[in-house]
């Protein structure tokens, strides 16, 4: 039996050593009185940056281009929006066993939010995947996740997510909905700029996360989070996480080929299928959460790294699979991506 080969260094994403440091300064220095005003008018103003250039990034054209794989996108939706939140459901009986209520809703609210864009695509290359089509998955899921996640954590979460009142409704459309549809409205305006600056907008979109991060942490420092929180208990949250993400892969793995797909097609489901995006999570949280939100981030943030260092491995061992025979399956293997860099995970 052939030992399995792990790679020599996992990513450790710096980026999530950054969000760790803005915990530990919200810790340490948490925002108050007039300073707390100054951070959420900032925090509201990023989250709505934040959309507004996720709606001038999105390709329109390359959207509509990958609808012929209705299949394939419908499966990695169903995964995003119906497997998820049934296994979040069903950890229900986790509470208060293993799980406190607080940070149940977070793990809820964690598998609500839609698949990632970057990080799918970098993993799917690496395996010789379906590259086009793991682009189009990842931006469907998280142009339906702009909708369904206010409107899923509103049904599921109820009270922890503020409700559904005109209130939030209200929040969600000027902060998250109407910023994405200006975006898409200029993009043909801003595109060019967008991609000639592609580099410097990156550190905005970081930062702009790491204040929304910081605001949100202070409020819950403020209000004590930290001694609702042990250690055992966030043992027990990343045991739990773990087994979510282990049924996620082999779900959407074995799930596909029992649909019908081929392998280049399967690695992209699996990719896009399983994982979490911290960046469309952290700003819609501190939207749907409010005060509440630093410990509804938390399983998120610690399901973020681990995605990434698991689907390393995963993507790597896929990459020494034997070259596929079926026609079907070689249309990832020509991809010039597969000589890019992979690109940054978020």
């Amino acid at each position: 039996m052939r030992r399995p080969h792990l790679p020599a260094r996992l990513p450790l994403d710096p980026y999530v050593l950054a969000l760790l440091a803005t915990v530990g300064l919200a810790a340490l220095l948490p925002a108050r009185g007039p300073v707390a005003t100054l951070a959420d008018g900032a925090s509201t103003a990023a989250v709505a940056l934040l959309f507004f250039l996720y709606g001038a990034r999105l390709s329109t054209r390359e959207a509509l281009e990958g609808v012929r794989h209705w299949r394939l996108h419908l499966t990695v939706l169903a995964a995003t929006f119906v497997l998820f939140p049934l296994l979040g459901l069903a950890a229900r009986g986790l509470v208060p066993g293993l799980l406190t209520a607080p940070l149940y809703s977070g793990l809820l609210f964690l598998c609500l939010v839609p698949s990632t864009v970057q990080s799918s695509i970098a993993f799917t290359s690496i395996a010789r995947g379906n590259v086009p089509a793991a682009i189009c998955a990842g931006s469907f899921s998280s142009l339906a996740g702009i909708v369904l996640t206010p409107l899923l954590a509103a049904a599921l979460l109820g009270g922890d997510a503020g409700g559904f009142s005109l209130d939030s409704l209200l929040k969600i459309t000027l902060q998250l909905l109407l910023p994405f549809l200006l975006g898409q409205a200029l993009r043909s305006r801003v595109g060019g700029f967008l991609v000639r600056h592609k580099q410097v907008l990156g550190h905005v979109d970081r930062g702009s996360i790491l204040l929304v991060v910081y605001a949100a942490f202070s409020a819950g420092v403020v209000a004590g989070i930290w001694h609702r929180v042990s250690l055992p208990q966030l043992a027990a949250l990343m045991l739990v996480e773990a087994v979510l993400l282990a049924v996620m892969l082999l779900a959407t793995w074995y799930g596909a080929a029992r649909l019908g797909f081929g392998r280049a097609d399967r690695i992209a489901i699996q990719f896009a299928g399983s994982k979490k995006s911290l960046a469309a999570g952290l700003p819609m949280a501190s939207v749907l959460f409010g005060p509440h939100a630093a410990l509804a981030v938390l399983p998120l943030m610690l399901f973020h790294q681990m995605q990434l260092m698991v689907c390393a491995v995963i993507a790597r061992r896929r990459a020494r699979d034997p070259a596929p025979e079926h026609a079907a399956d070689r249309v990832a293997d020509v991809s010039p991506t597969l000589q890019q860099p992979a690109p940054r995970a978020r």
